[in-house]
């Protein structure tokens, strides 16, 4: 290793030290002179001294030798013993119980030893986050106080379910017609469960309005049909407003005619000159929709407000994903089955709930259609995914609910049916 970059190495490990030194000084800065076990010297000498330590424990190339471990692993039970000492001491006299500053020093040294013979990204990465918890103390400490036991269950629930359960589910399809991908099904339900929790805390966080809408925008960058069953549910249960429910519902439909009309020019430009007159004229409606929903009116006396109770039910999560698996898999089927010959019911199938597969399919399927053939198939796939939402706020839905939705994807259709027409009118030779 070269002594420039030693140098380099060794200068990080003193800023490291001297940055959480800076964090922990200033968190004791009305502390009495003298009460404190370690300040910004203190941890800055940490810091370098760890750097040191490593540059002595690496060899010529710069890699950790055997003689070297046994000193770095000596030094550090040894500065580990120090440091625990005047901690306690420091504990003692303040008359508290607190291991943040010893184990702040501990990690200083092992950083500053890191440093020297490790990556260093890691290294000044590892001290920025150290410092930022470190400084974030009593807001963390807030936030843990309002966290409920609920929401902190359902957070371990979906952590479990994307990261313990989704690397063992089978990659493969099971079961006749092409199967049923179980990973498939369970990244839906994975999906739904966090729709589902992203709008409890934003609703928690930003109040009843915009935290419907927020969420529904950014549940519609996922799935719309996900949005859906969520606020159909929420309603049912009357956790929220069915009127700002349903405009949330209508936001995320518009931010999904978005994904379509950006997949279709990406795909198939030629097709999205023919489609996106009319869904961009869907959008608008939603969009308006969703606004004069929320702000055009004041709410009625009895109407409730959005008290999310719980993040998501697991059972009915996994129920749901399992119909959308199945709806997935017909539309799948079909599209085998009868291929451009049968593109408009195919796509009608596949569109119940996978718009983005459905509209991937009919991009690739253009060159066997004509122009007319695959604009009515991709607004046909569209508005069976609109009539999916319908459905389900139907059946899962209160009844106010489920009659805006139902009023709102009726004018969007005959909209858009009546620009289609229009647009193949004028565009098509």
């Amino acid at each position: 290793m070269s002594f420039e970059n030693q140098l380099s190495r060794v200068a990080l490990a003193f800023g490291m030290g001297l940055l959480i030194g800076l964090e922990r000084g200033w968190s004791t800065r009305e502390a009495p002179s003298g009460s404190r076990a370690a300040g910004v010297r203190t941890f800055a000498i940490c810091g370098l001294l760890g750097g040191l330590l490593g540059a002595l424990a690496s060899g010529p190339g710069g890699a950790l030798t055997l003689a070297g471990s046994i000193l770095l692993g000596a030094a550090f039970v040894a500065f580990s013993g120090v440091i625990s000492i005047f901690g306690l001491a420091e504990n003692k006299a303040a008359r508290r119980y607190s291991a943040t500053t010893t184990i702040a020093a501990l990690l200083t040294f092992v950083l500053g030893a890191y440093a020297a013979i490790g990556d260093v990204r890691i290294a000044s990465a590892s001290a920025v986050a150290a410092a930022a918890l470190l400084i974030f103390r009593q807001g963390l400490h807030e936030w843990v106080a309002r966290i409920s036991r609920l929401e902190f269950e359902s957070a371990l629930l979906l952590l479990a379910m994307s990261c313990v359960a989704l690397p063992v589910v089978p990659l493969g399809p099971i079961g006749p017609l092409g199967g049923v991908n179980l990973r498939e099904v369970w990244i839906i339900a994975i999906a739904l469960a966090s729709i589902s929790f992203v709008g409890y805390a934003a609703v928690k966080v930003l109040g009843e309005r915009r935290g419907v809408l927020i969420a529904a925008a950014a549940g519609g960058l996922v799935s719309s049909t996900a949005v859906a069953f969520d606020n159909a549910r929420r309603a049912a249960s009357g956790e929220g407003s069915p009127r700002v429910l349903a405009a949330g519902t209508s936001l995320a439909t518009a931010v999904s005619f978005i994904r379509v009309t950006a997949i279709t020019g990406v795909l198939s430009p030629n097709l999205a000159l023919l489609v996106a007159p009319a869904l961009l004229v869907g959008m608008a409606l939603n969009v308006g929709f969703a606004v004069v929903s929320v702000y055009g009116r004041a709410g009625s006396p009895g109407e409730p407000t959005a008290q999310f109770r719980n993040p998501f039910r697991f059972w009915s999560v996994l129920g749901m994903a399992a119909t959308m698996g199945l709806l997935i898999l017909g539309g799948r089927a079909l599209n085998a089955w009868y291929g451009a010959a049968g593109a408009i019911a195919s796509a009608a199938a596949m569109g119940l709930f996978d718009v983005d597969a459905m509209t991937v399919s009919m991009s690739r399927l253009m060159p066997e259609l004509s122009a007319r053939t695959g604009a009515y198939a991709l607004l046909a796939g569209v508005a069976s995914n609109i009539l999916t939402k319908v459905a389900i706020s139907v059946i899962f839905g209160r009844r106010w609910f489920a009659v805006r939705l139902a009023a709102v994807a009726l004018v969007c259709l005959i909209a858009g049916w009546l620009v289609l027409l229009m647009t193949l009118t004028w565009l098509e030779p």
